[in-house]
């Protein structure tokens, strides 16, 4: 079933890169797969997919459509949360849960801010929650919220203005009033994301509406180094988009037959030496992703949340030093629109942007390494 909904993707996915339009229609395969709520968990009634499952699904999906795989790993990634610690008021998630039934319930944060920039580099937001007589008034502006036109759910992150002013993340529908796209994605890649700016301008919700609410200082930032659930998975999201470009680089080099050469270029050792080094990043970029993936889920305690900062790292570059050496290889035929292949360059360039980038993982990585160093010395 989910090799059709990669295909179905596939066919729908120029169209919509193209007019960087919300994918409706690709979205709705997703939900009648069954895939949008696979990571709701078992005490729900759902199948709980775990890590290396999601891992799968959205490398599937990514080699399809990455926009629409992306809308999907952030409603994937909120349903794994509730699953591993249950934060949701009882009787919205129950509601949430009962409309995914009927159509595609679609469900992302809303955290990076124009003056802040991401969350992943520290900071608290700007945008405020106001206390009314009945619940919050939550206004503020937001960034680059993937799946924004049709999301049901926005997780905006906030800071209320009591007198002690606490951090968290406030539960807004989608059909709100006061919810205005204010700038439009208009990016190289993973056009039809929809990652737009939205303002949220007083918009009222019930006072239970909101999880995690707590106090100002650095329990209330990020935790870059607790995120292996997300990273892994989309890693694996950007690794599909570099199959998807060897597999139109393997039918291009079959299917291509100089007049002075007089047979396919396939046969040449320039491409079969490329073809072999893009098989070589992406085969070993996988075994890192999936068996990190296939660790976690088993709650391997040597796997540490660096491994799979670093697993992301490298999958990230060899996922775009594949589809590099494919359209370098091509030449302008590579670099077309309309072909494929210039559509999972351009896809493949969102990989690294992702929080935390690549500065802010390496930062990690080498305080861990040096402290590690630093205890064996002692």
């Amino acid at each position: 079933m989910t090799a059709r909904v990669t295909a179905r993707l596939a066919e729908l996915a120029p169209g919509y890169d193209q007019s960087a339009t919300f994918p409706a229609e690709s979205l709705q395969a997703v939900h009648e797969a069954g895939l949008l709520t696979a990571t709701v968990g078992e005490r729900y009634g759902g199948r709980g997919a775990g890590v290396a499952e999601t891992a799968r699904i959205l490398h599937t999906l990514g080699r399809g459509d990455p926009s629409v795989a992306l809308i999907t790993a952030m409603t994937l990634n909120t349903h794994a949360r509730q699953a591993a610690q249950p934060h949701w008021p009882d009787e919205v998630y129950a509601r949430v849960l009962k409309e995914s039934e009927e159509r595609p319930i679609l469900i992302n944060h809303a955290r990076v801010e124009p003056d802040l920039g991401s969350p992943a580099r520290g900071g608290l937001p700007a945008t405020r929650a106001r206390r009314t007589a009945d619940g919050w008034s939550v206004s503020g502006r937001k960034r680059f919220v993937t799946g924004a036109d049709g999301l049901d759910w926005f997780l905006v992150w906030a800071t209320t203005d009591e007198p002690e002013p606490r951090v968290g993340t406030f539960l807004v529908p989608g059909g709100s009033p006061d919810i205005e796209i204010t700038d439009r994605w208009d990016q190289l890649g993973l056009r039809a994301s929809g990652s737009h700016d939205v303002e949220f301008r007083q918009v009222q919700i019930p006072y239970e509406h909101v999880v995690g609410l707590g106090p100002h200082g650095p329990s209330s930032e990020q935790d870059n180094r607790a995120g292996a659930a997300l990273h892994l998975p989309l890693a694996a999201l950007y690794l599909g988009v570099a199959r998807a470009a060897q597999a139109f680089f393997h039918t291009f080099a079959h299917s291509r037959v100089p007049a002075n050469l007089g047979h396919p270029v396939a046969r040449t050792e320039r491409f079969r030496r490329t073809a072999g080094e893009i098989e070589v990043l992406l085969a070993a970029a996988e075994q890192l992703v999936f068996d990190g993936a296939a660790r976690v889920d088993t709650g391997d305690s040597s796997y540490t949340p660096e491994q799979a900062l670093g697993a992301r790292i490298l999958a990230d570059r060899h996922g775009v030093r594949a589809v590099e050496l494919a359209v370098r290889l091509l030449g302008n035929p590579g670099l077309a629109r309309g072909n494929p292949l210039e559509r999972h360059f351009r896809d493949i360039q969102c990989a690294p942007v992702h929080a935390p980038q690549e500065d802010i993982s390496l930062l990690t990585i080498g305080t861990k390494a040096l402290n590690d160093t630093k205890a064996q010395d002692l």
